[in-house]
């Protein structure tokens, strides 16, 4: 690499300037230790799998600039391929969350070396296409029951050893994936390789100028946050012991972009933030049916109108200081 481009490059923050997200993320987590006495835990974990779902998509969005409407592929494929492993083959919860990881990162890997090739509303396009295309061979599959969806999973232990009945202590386990998958998006965020990609969301004809390979590093970006949707899908169907077909349409994916925009895009915390609240808002709304999706669609261009950067991005930008 050229003298050139590495002064061009973003160099990678100092530990002083963000020793205030050290403190918000231990006071994340000790709250998190403790919410599930005061809070149902299969909300808590439905909102961690969908805070993780969320964190994925803005590592590809937020820090690469990339658009995917269909990054519901991942996350529902993981979810049919953990629920098949968990039930027919009686796999260990571990090992059924890592074979429906494992899936989710072949798919990525195929998709994006796809997408890659195109941009903006192109590459949006591919992805929704791609993920339509799976959409239907899924409704069709024989092991994904169809409308039905694999229902009556179980919790199989993890290691064979820890129990999972217990919502409490699935709950804490749910959390400890969510924990070291945060962690891995942390430090790819703050890694050469996140400046890198950071360079390519904000001019990439000059990063391709200083010699950078952007195709790899855009196809890196895509595969990892394909891995861990599949980590949040996959996880979600042994906490809800279902997988359907709600998991992999475009809806969800949707749903995604709608969390990480309204948490603040490219932030670290904003995600987390934008998913519980549009679970919570799912959660609380229920009784009115259809309507949910209008009120959530008014809730969304309100928080548009008055929050151009989300909640979490707004507080940064008063503060001053990277959220």
């Amino acid at each position: 690499m050229s003298t050139a481009a590495i002064e061009t490059l973003p160099r990678v923050e100092p530990q002083a300037s963000l020793r205030h997200q050290y403190v918000i993320f231990a006071i994340l987590v000790a709250l998190a230790m403790v919410m599930p006495f005061a809070i149902y835990p299969v909300f808590l974990m439905k909102g961690l799998c969908f805070a993780l779902f969320a964190c994925a998509y803005n590592l590809l969005l937020g820090y690469g600039g990339l658009l995917s409407f269909g990054h519901a592929l991942f996350f529902g494929s993981a979810a049919y391929v953990s629920a098949h492993a968990a039930r027919e083959w009686g796999l260990t919860a571990e090992l059924s969350i890592l074979l429906g990881t494992a899936y989710a990162a072949v798919l990525g890997l195929c998709v994006g070396w796809l997408a890659i090739r195109r941009h903006g509303i192109y590459f949006a396009m591919i992805t929704l296409a791609i993920a339509q295309m799976f959409y239907f061979f899924y409704v069709q599959a024989p092991f994904t029951h169809g409308e039905d969806g694999i229902q009556g999973v179980p919790r199989p232990p993890v290691f064979g050893i820890i129990p999972t009945v217990d919502d409490h202590v699935f709950y804490y386990i749910v959390l400890a994936i969510f924990l070291a998958s945060f962690l891995l998006i942390y430090r790819a965020i703050h890694s050469p390789f996140g400046q890198v990609l950071k360079t390519i969301r904000e001019n990439e004809p000059r990063a391709i100028s200083l010699g950078y390979r952007v195709e790899h590093y855009k196809l890196l970006a895509f595969v990892l946050s394909a891995t861990l949707a599949g980590v949040a899908g996959a996880t979600k169907a042994l906490v809800f012991q279902i997988a359907s077909l709600t998991d992999v349409f475009w809806a969800m994916s949707g749903e995604v972009v709608l969390m990480t925009l309204i948490g603040g895009l490219g932030t670290i915390f904003g995600p987390i933030v934008g998913a519980f609240f549009v679970v919570g808002l799912q959660n609380y709304l229920a009784d009115y049916g259809s309507l949910v999706t209008i009120i959530q669609g008014v809730i969304f261009v309100f928080c548009v109108l008055v929050f151009r950067r989300g909640f979490v991005g707004e507080i940064a930008k008063r503060i001053g200081k990277p959220l």
